[in-house]
């Protein structure tokens, strides 16, 4: 299915281990409980695509233009998802542990509860994005754009590559759990 044209097709509950969807184009297509584990999704356009529980561990998705795309309770644990665009997605109580999102976009994304430990976030752009009550315990985060990012009650202990100057431009609360060393931020309030 390679460069296949799937615009708006229902693949839910399919099994597509391993699938071939390098280049597709599969905008608004739903691909909730599917299994997508080490399929090819590189440069793949899935803009506003569902993937509601779907399984994407290990799946190769770097490039892939994923904006407003619909992660919810994902797992996608070791994917690669680098220089992947997922402005505004939702991803909201997904397993992205070892993820890789180096250089990805996810301004203004719904990343709630989300479970991001080990991931490697190096240059991603988080601006405005909603990180309330993640988990970011060991994540890689240098040069991560956390602009206006709320990280309220977000745990941030053991992560590495963060800066002072990153945290003044995000939202953090008292629940907020920082690396030792930034422990006790100013404005952790607002």
């Amino acid at each position: 299915m390679d460069r296949a044209v799937l615009r708006g097709a229902n693949f839910v509950g399919a099994n597509l281990r391993g699938a071939n969807l390098i280049g597709a184009t599969a905008q608004e297509a739903r691909f909730d409980w599917a299994d997508l584990s080490r399929a090819r999704l590189s440069g793949a356009n899935l803009v506003a695509a569902s993937f509601v529980d779907a399984r994407l561990a290990k799946a190769e998705m770097e490039f892939a233009v994923m904006a407003n795309a619909v992660l919810q309770g994902g797992c996608l644990c070791d994917a690669d998802m680098s220089g992947t665009v997922l402005d505004g997605a939702v991803i909201s109580g997904a397993d992205l542990r070892k993820a890789n999102l180096r250089g990805a976009g996810l301004g203004d994304a719904r990343l709630d509860s989300a479970d991001l430990r080990d991931a490697r976030l190096g240059s991603a752009f988080l601006g405005g994005a909603s990180l309330r009550g993640a988990d970011l315990r060991g994540a890689y985060l240098r040069l991560a754009r956390l602009d206006a990012a709320d990280l309220s009650d977000a745990r941030l202990e053991a992560v590495e590559g963060l800066t002072r100057a990153q945290l003044d431009r995000a939202q953090l609360n008292s629940g907020t759990q920082l690396p030792e060393g930034l422990i006790g931020a100013e404005n952790a309030e607002r």
